[in-house]
C-alpha cells in the first residue's frame, strides 16, 4: 500500500528510503521505539526530517502500521504488510516505490537512526558507484546507495538488506566516510543515554 503526495525525482534521479517498519521488541518502553522522543522530537520524525533537509529527492518511508507519529505530508508513505519475513521485503517495498517515481537510485536509512546527518546523506547520494556506504570511523553504516542496475540483484530474502549482495560483489561497493552518529535506539538504555548527551550529538 501506498500513498503519497505529488512527488518529482530530480535530474540526479535519487530517492530517499527510511526504513521504519518492524516491531522493535529489545525496547522495553511505553510504545513503539521510534515513537520515543529526543529533544523534543521522536526518533523516526528526526530521521525523516533528516532525509526531508538532505533535499537528494522524494523521500519514501517504509511502516507497518506499528508507528503512531504523523509522517511529514511531504513524504512517500508506503505500507509493508510483510514486515516480519525481514528487513529486505521493507527494502524491495521501498525500491518499487522509487521504480513508481522513475528513480535511477535510491539512498536507503533507517528510521531509529536519528543522529545521521543531512551531509551523510548528500555526500552518499552524490557518488556514482554502484553501491556507495557511508562509513564512520571505518565502520559501515547508513545510509547506503543503491544504483537502479543492483536491485534485482538483492536477496529475495532475509533480515540483512543489502548486507548479502555487499558480501558477494565487494567490486561494486564505494565507501563514503561520514560525520555523525549511525547508533540506532533499540533499547530504553540506548534512548536514556542519547536522552542525556543528544544536545552534544544531535546532526
Amino acid at each position: 500500500m501506498t500513498t503519497s503526495p505529488p512527488a518529482g525525482v530530480p535530474r540526479s534521479g535519487v530517492v530517499a528510503v527510511v526504513l521504519a517498519a518492524g516491531a522493535g521488541t529489545r525496547f522495553r518502553g511505553p510504545g513503539h521505539k521510534l515513537d520515543a522522543r529526543l529533544d523534543g522530537r521522536t526518533i523516526v520524525d528526526r530521521a525523516v526530517g533528516t532525509a526531508l533537509s538532505a533535499g537528494i529527492g522524494p523521500v519514501v518511508v517504509v511502516t507497518a502500521r506499528q508507528i503512531a507519529t504523523a509522517l511529514h505530508p511531504a513524504v512517500v508513505h508506503v505500507v509493508n504488510e510483510q514486515w516480519a519475513d525481514g528487513q529486505i521485503t521493507s527494502l524491495r517495498a521501498g525500491i518499487d516505490a522509487a521504480r513508481e517515481l522513475g528513480a535511477s537510485a535510491v539512498v536507503v536509512g533507517l528510521g531509529d537512526q536519528p543522529f545521521v546527518t543531512v551531509d551523510a546523506w548528500r555526500n552518499v547520494a552524490g557518488t556514482e558507484a554502484p553501491i556507495a556506504i557511508a562509513t564512520y570511523d571505518g565502520r559501515r553504516g547508513h545510509p547506503v546507495r543503491l544504483d537502479r542496475d543492483t536491485w534485482d540483484l538483492l536477496p529475495a530474502e532475509g533480515d540483512e538488506g543489502a548486507r548479502t549482495l555487499m558480501r558477494l560483489r565487494p567490486d561494486l561497493v564505494t565507501e563514503v566516510p561520514c560525520d555523525g552518529s549511525p547508533i540506532d535506539i533499540d533499547t530504553m538504555e540506548d534512548l536514556r543515554r542519547w536522552q542525556s548527551n543528544s544536545s552534544t550529538s544531535s546532526p
